[in-house]
């Protein structure tokens, strides 16, 4: 019997230019942390410029995992309105994780950094993105969010 394979293909990459952090403290579930989009770009297969609103919500694990949502938008060169709801995981050494917060650099190879993105537009031309299953792999850097698309096939 073979096992079954899963393949996904590159589409584009979404650079999420982010402001700065607003702790909400200790809920009793992890410490939640409010990260604003406040702009950015896409290039690939789709192009065009993330939109200054929206933002990354995040419940920090005492265990340093971190849950990810995230909700903004981007909007095509060709003037298509995309809305994103991204929700994932980061994880990582302690230490490495520690230097992330304090907007240090590291090496993104070094963080699992995994999401699901989700994408909502009325625009006929983009309508393929609501008819796929996406996953990305992303980076955090000090003042951006690196998310590199694939569609499951």
């Amino acid at each position: 019997m073979t096992t079954p394979t899963l393949e996904t293909r590159y589409v584009f990459t979404i650079t999420v230019r982010i402001g700065d952090v607003v702790t909400a403290g200790e809920t009793g579930i992890g410490v939640r942390r409010i990260i604003p989009v406040i702009g950015g770009e896409v290039k690939g297969a789709i192009t065009g410029k993330v939109l200054p609103f929206g933002a990354d919500f995040q419940t920090i694990r005492p265990n340093e995992l971190i849950d990810l949502e995230a909700k903004y938008a981007f909007e095509t060169d060709d003037g298509a309105v995309v809305y994103i709801e991204n929700k994932g995981m980061r994880f990582g050494p302690v230490e490495l994780l520690q230097k992330l917060k304090r907007g240090e650099p590291v090496d993104p190879k070094l963080i699992y950094f995994r999401t699901v993105p989700r994408f909502e537009t009325g625009h006929e031309r983009y309508r393929w993105l609501m008819e796929h299953i996406f996953v990305a792999s992303a980076a955090r850097h000090a003042n951006r969010v690196i998310v590199d698309v694939h569609r499951v096939m």
